[in-house]
């Protein structure tokens, strides 16, 4: 009975320290992601508001670690000095801050395999310490977690970020040599990730995907969202059904944990996204890999990439809305209607 609990325990805390992670990706991420480009094309007519936003969202985007470590924290129910002390160490750890010369710069997301690695050794340290400081915890609590999960996380980060580097570079030589293949196999990938607990954003920031791969794995979620929205448009309305595009489908991760027969018309529908990514040379960035339809961003990424002009835009609009709800329809015919092997209600949410 302790062994299970001790595993619950474990797996809940892997995910809270995984949805704290994505959480904070999104929030310093999406504001950046929506505004760039609409604010780079309003240079000209507006700069001074323009470059304002840009610098604010920027800037924003420099804080990920600390809103990371924040969000982390208050999945663990932490109180205030704990959440503040967790967003310190993994901002310290994360290598968004660079300490030359007497000056602090802040710049970039920071490596988030090594904030998460950051926030895990500060949060162990608090579970660590728990109520032995007494009424000493408010002034020492903050300083040992700060020095000692901070400081670790900065002696580890060069090492950790050869690693990730590495990975994405493994990643990116793999899409140049077999473009269509990779093409498929991250569009299956980032649809599995983004209907179950890990965060498709964080991935694709912490190994740097870009280009093409980045392109697949923003297509690939979309398949899978219109057709996890269509399959289940007849039980769950028509404003839950737009919310798993325009919103996430990650709010079928239930349904699709508790019935895993239902990755299948995902994952096909992702593989046959992520190759007509491939085939269209569909382009994006780290910070835009694993949104998919979301707030416009993969659209958003991949026409800044293309030649601007109406062919680029009504192509985009044939990849990322009329190919996919066709898509959708196709695979509620073939699994409900024709094969019968899944039905509408297993899709159904409780809203």
């Amino acid at each position: 009975m302790t062994e299970s609990k001790e595993t619950n325990g474990l797996k809940q805390g892997t995910l809270n320290i995984l949805n704290g992670i994505g959480l904070g990706v999104i929030a310093a991420l999406v504001p950046a992601a929506i505004l760039g480009q609409l604010m780079k094309a309003l240079l000209g007519v507006a700069p001074a508001f323009a470059q304002t936003v840009i610098n604010i969202t920027t800037f924003t985007q420099s804080l990920l670690a600390a809103m990371a470590g924040f969000c982390a924290a208050y999945l663990f129910q932490m109180n205030m000095i704990q959440m503040c002390s967790v967003a310190a160490a993994a901002m310290i750890g994360s290598g968004a801050v660079t300490f030359k010369n007497g000056l602090i710069m802040v710049a970039g997301t920071g490596d988030v395999i090594n904030i998460g690695l950051t926030i895990t050794l500060a949060i162990l340290l608090i579970k660590l310490i728990g109520n032995k400081l007494g009424s000493y915890t408010t002034i020492l609590l903050p300083i040992i977690v700060l020095v000692v999960g901070g400081g670790i996380g900065l002696l580890i980060l060069p090492y950790v970020k050869t690693v990730t580097t590495f990975i994405g570079m493994i990643v990116m030589a793999l899409t140049k040599l077999q473009p269509l293949l990779m093409g498929v196999l991250i569009g299956m990938s980032f649809a599995a990730m983004i209907v179950s607990p890990i965060s498709s954003v964080g991935i694709a920031v912490a190994i740097g995907l870009t280009g093409v791969a980045s392109g697949a794995a923003n297509l690939g979620i979309t398949g899978a969202a219109y057709t996890l929205g269509i399959m289940s448009y007849s039980v769950n309305g028509m404003g839950t059904t737009l919310a798993h595009f325009i919103g996430t489908p990650k709010i079928q991760m239930a349904n699709m944990l508790e019935k895993p027969k239902l990755f299948v018309p995902v994952l096909l529908s992702s593989a046959l996204s992520g190759l007509l990514s491939a085939i269209f040379n569909l382009q994006g960035t780290p910070n835009s890999a694993g949104f998919g339809f979301s707030g416009l961003i993969g659209p958003l990424a991949a026409y800044a990439k293309m030649t601007p002009g109406w062919g680029s835009i009504i192509l985009l609009t044939v990849l990322y809305v009329v190919y996919p709800v066709a898509l959708g329809f196709f695979m509620r015919w073939l699994f409900i209607d024709r094969l019968s092997f899944a039905q509408a209600e297993d899709l159904r949410l409780e809203v």
